[in-house]
């Protein structure tokens, strides 16, 4: 079953980073941000096995499944390699899956974050994308393919292995358009020229695009008054061809309502406003940022429970502004004493599931000289 682009929603909702009260999800701001998405026409939700600790998928089905017709959205979720050892913890998880959303079914089924190592040799050990035909043939999921962080060489290789696969998910942005490490800009175009669509996911870069320098803001202000940074970014993706859904993790009403008015009347970026994309790309580079995006993967195996994210967030801080003393207040009110960049133990845990393949213990060092001397 081909996908056809023109029916799908350009604006994807991810349920990565959803609002929480009290340490759990609030589910009413999720319900409200669900109402104003579908009221604007858009249906395609995106969840994991793993997000918020499993309670994605659940909020997935207390906001959505439950109150909106099965057939008046799309959904998508995926299945992890690291929870995986045997053959039969994939229908074990998969029926997990099921049960935390209710849906029956799923519109998309993503074999979760591709990449050279484990994952790519565990989906391949594991017989994964036979036993994800056999689900498509079983009615339990309607569309296959799988996520991304690897080379463009795996890319290609995962592809010819694996012609059955309709759609794939990559980092796309104009910040990692040319990085070396995600290589947006060669896994695009290897898509591209296959005609295989594309899910994007990482627009903004973890809020780093919507929330760059004062520098850029100045230059995307006099170029679009009024409008924001996100909608810079999230332009720049909507103007390729071949993308299929453009996903965002979206944490509250206001991003809802930016992002609702970008996509609205999408205009594609203008030859001028590349230009300025191109300069905004290398003021970022220039500034020697940290490529976290807050997935938090690290976080969930992390023996020291260290806030690694929010500690990034934090010395990006330190390049971006240059102001030294608001970035150590920020760390001493909302970093945790027992979760701060020096209680790292070096055990490399972080690293190993990281899909922007930093140096994270080398990154905490440097962070732990910074802030907690």
């Amino acid at each position: 079953m081909s996908i056809d682009l023109s029916s799908m929603p350009k604006l994807g909702f991810g349920l990565m980073r959803l609002p929480e009260r009290d340490g759990n999800i609030d589910l009413t701001a999720v319900c409200d941000m669900a109402d104003r998405y579908m009221a604007a026409g858009l249906n395609y939700f995106d969840t994991a096995y793993v997000y918020h600790g499993g309670k994605s998928e659940v909020a997935a089905r207390e906001c959505i499944v439950k109150r909106y017709p099965r057939d008046s959205f799309f959904l998508a979720t995926k299945l992890p390699a690291w929870c995986m050892k045997a053959p039969e913890d994939r229908d074990r998880i998969f029926g997990e899956q099921l049960e935390r959303t209710g849906a029956g079914y799923f519109d998309f089924y993503l074999l979760h974050s591709i990449e050279e190592g484990n994952n790519y040799d565990t989906y391949e050990r594991l017989d994964c994308f036979e036993w994800g035909l056999q689900k498509k043939r079983e009615r339990k999921i309607r569309h296959f393919g799988f996520s991304f962080h690897g080379t463009p060489e795996l890319l290609e290789r995962v592809l010819d292995k694996h012609p059955e696969i309709e759609f794939v998910q990559i980092q796309l942005n104009y910040a990692d358009w040319d990085n070396p490490v995600v290589s947006s800009g060669r896994l695009y175009n290897i898509l591209h020229e296959r005609n295989i669509p594309m899910i994007v996911m990482e627009p903004v870069k973890g809020g780093t695009l919507a929330n760059p320098s004062p520098e850029i803001l100045d230059m995307f202000g006099a170029a679009r008054p009024g409008k924001s940074a996100a909608s810079w970014a999230f332009r720049f993706v909507g103007s390729l061809g071949g993308v299929m859904t453009i996903l965002s993790g979206m944490s509250n009403a206001e991003q809802m309502d930016d992002n609702l008015g970008t996509f609205k009347n999408f205009e594609p970026l203008s030859d001028d406003e590349r230009k300025l994309i191109h300069k905004a790309a290398d003021i970022l580079h220039g500034a020697d940022m940290i490529g976290c995006t807050a997935c938090r993967y690290c976080c969930d195996g992390c023996p020291a429970g260290i806030m690694i994210p929010d500690i990034f967030r934090t010395l990006n801080a330190v390049t971006m502004y240059k102001e030294d003393w608001r970035a150590k207040n920020y760390y001493n009110a909302n970093i945790a004493p027992t979760a701060r960049a020096s209680g790292c133990i070096g055990c490399g845990q972080c690293e190993s599931v990281c899909p922007q393949h930093l140096e994270i213990r080398a990154l905490l060092q440097k962070a732990a000289e910074h802030f907690d001397k």
